[in-house]
């Protein structure tokens, strides 16, 4: 694969990894009602996202409602939404800063190694933006998995267990990874770094006497 077409599928993978990481955060499926068990013991089910909490009624009905105090949120929560807009921002300068070190682009073409360090400055931004939101997945995923077991005295269909956005997010955190490291082989081989001190000989002044 050619360099350019290098970078262009790295970006057009970390972009994808970007929105999908957006749509996660946005999301109210972090934890949802687990189903299993014996009996059905509501007719609710319930969803929690970083933003808000949600019932879905066996009629199709839902009612959502945002968290009302930031203060009152579990930390692991609160961290997960910190490491959420850190991973957005940082992959949001990334796609800028990507456009502008990218082969295909005219910006910057006339110093093509200052150009490659660009993308490769992107690239090691969408590697952050991805590491980000694996962390933030994976700290939820963690505390879900850890109430699930811990809680025993409480039936097993009324534990919540794993939303959908946490594998949307893991798929974004796979994509931006992905992309941010093909971004980062565009480092050049060989930078040239100027031409060569040439000497040039001096015409000669001297005058000889007889």
């Amino acid at each position: 694969m050619g360099g350019g077409a290098r970078e262009l599928a790295g970006y057009l993978a970390a972009l994808a990894g970007w929105m999908a990481a957006l749509a996660a955060a946005v999301l109210p499926h972090w934890r949802q009602s687990s189903y299993a068990g014996d009996a059905i013991i509501t007719a609710v089910g319930l969803h929690e996202g970083l933003w808000m909490s949600c019932a879905a009624q066996s009629t199709g009905q839902v009612q959502c409602r945002l968290h009302d105090s930031l203060l009152s949120l579990e930390g692991h929560i609160q961290t997960s939404r910190a490491l959420m807009i850190i991973s957005l921002l940082l992959g949001f300068f990334g796609i800028i800063v990507s456009v502008v070190g990218m082969k295909c682009t005219k910006v910057g073409e006339e110093d093509p190694v200052t150009k490659s360090r660009v993308a490769v400055a992107g690239g090691v931004l969408f590697v952050l933006s991805g590491l980000c939101t694996l962390a933030a997945v994976s700290l939820y995923a963690t505390q879900v998995t850890y109430e699930f077991f811990r809680e025993s005295t409480i039936p097993i269909n009324a534990r919540y267990e794993f939303g959908s956005a946490l594998f949307v997010g893991w798929g974004a955190a796979s994509l931006s990874l992905l992309g941010g490291s093909l971004l980062c082989c565009s480092w050049p081989a060989k930078e040239r770094r100027g031409q060569p001190y040439q000497r040039q000989t001096q015409p000669s002044t001297a005058r000889e006497y007889v």
